[in-house]
């Protein structure tokens, strides 16, 4: 029963993403704001929610800190790993190339993050959380001041670039059929439903962690978000359809910013019982290894773009992030069982 809960809260989830995507665009649009906004700011931020749900009803609920953070860091190796898919959707050569480095920008404050999160955890268990209060830790603090500074710095760095909204506009869907009531209205309710099925994804994944003897943090590593990662897959496919491969791209490094950056804060705001990074497995820092290393061959394959490289079905850049995908999770799954 508890692996035909977690199939029907990853089909509820699919399908709401996929009608958030659609409507959160027609925001854009009806708006003004375009599709750069779109794929680093709104759609980053809404297709992270079942991350949020689930992780707050992890530690308040539950009060299972790895299975948050199991879900973040897990979260970020597959939004990167969705990138790979991207490529093998993509018909146009590797998907990278087609990038602007704007996107590699935001990809390298995405590692930064992400490292001084590795750091910060180290620190928290072998010297000292730092807690405030002994309450929330300081390093949370510091982590989401560095992501606020980072989105100032990538705004800068877009608006000092000057994007031409007519770029973006071609590759926008017309919505003039649809209503703004209408849109708003949709729009909420498939919010509503990620987070129900957020909050229900995290008493199921206590249910599978439980029922097979795994550790928290790998099933939060893995089901965990797999499943809460389905709205960044359903946005990913939608916008490489349009063609709008900037916006796919940016949707999934602006995901990974908003998970360490804001969802950490927040999940450490709701743990009580003390600083959150000193609570968690260490396991974790092997994680976030890898994920620094995936968003270096993201940033690469933005940058360098070599021409000899044949383009037969998937691009080097896929090759490596598939490899790190998979051997990632193989030591995770050692480190699991015991």
């Amino acid at each position: 029963m508890v692996w035909l809960q977690f199939i029907a809260c990853v089909i509820i989830i699919f399908f709401a993403s996929t009608r958030l995507s659609k409507y959160g665009d027609a925001i854009a649009e009806k708006t003004g704001l375009g599709q750069v906004w779109v794929g680093m700011v709104l759609l980053a931020t809404v297709t992270s929610l079942p991350e949020l749900v689930t992780g707050i009803s992890s530690v308040a609920l539950l009060g299972k800190p790895d299975l948050t953070a199991g879900d973040l860091f897990g979260s970020c190796l597959f939004n990167l790993a969705i990138i790979a898919l991207a490529d093998i959707i993509y018909r146009r050569g590797p998907v990278l190339h087609s990038i602007r480095v704007g996107v590699a920008f935001s990809a390298a404050a995405s590692a930064m993050l992400i490292s001084l999160v590795g750091v910060f955890m180290y620190v928290a268990q072998n010297i000292s959380p730092f807690g405030i209060l002994n309450y929330v830790s300081f390093f949370s603090v510091v982590i989401f001041g560095a992501y606020l500074f980072s989105q100032w710095l990538i705004a800068y760095f877009e608006k000092k670039q000057q994007v031409k909204l007519a770029e973006i506009e071609k590759v926008i869907s017309s919505y003039k059929h649809l209503s703004p009531r209408r849109t708003y209205a949709v729009f909420s309710i498939s919010a509503l439903a990620i987070i129900g099925a957020g909050i229900w994804l995290s008493f199921i994944g206590d249910e599978i962690s439980k029922t097979t003897g795994l550790e928290a943090g790998f099933v939060g590593t893995l089901f965990l978000a797999i499943a809460t990662s389905l709205p960044e897959v359903a946005v990913t496919i939608a916008a490489i359809r349009m063609k709008a491969v900037n916006m796919a791209i940016g949707n999934v490094i602006g995901s990974n910013l908003f998970n360490m950056g804001v969802i950490l804060f927040v999940d450490d705001l709701f743990y009580t019982k003390g600083p959150l990074l000193s609570n968690i497995s260490s396991d974790h820092i092997f994680t976030s290894l890898i994920i620094i290393l995936m968003t270096i061959v993201v940033i690469m394959g933005i940058i360098y773009r070599p021409r000899h490289w044949p383009r037969a079905w998937i691009s080097i850049d896929t090759i490596a992030l598939i490899l790190l995908y998979v051997g990632a999770f193989w030591v995770l799954f050692v480190l699991g069982q015991g």
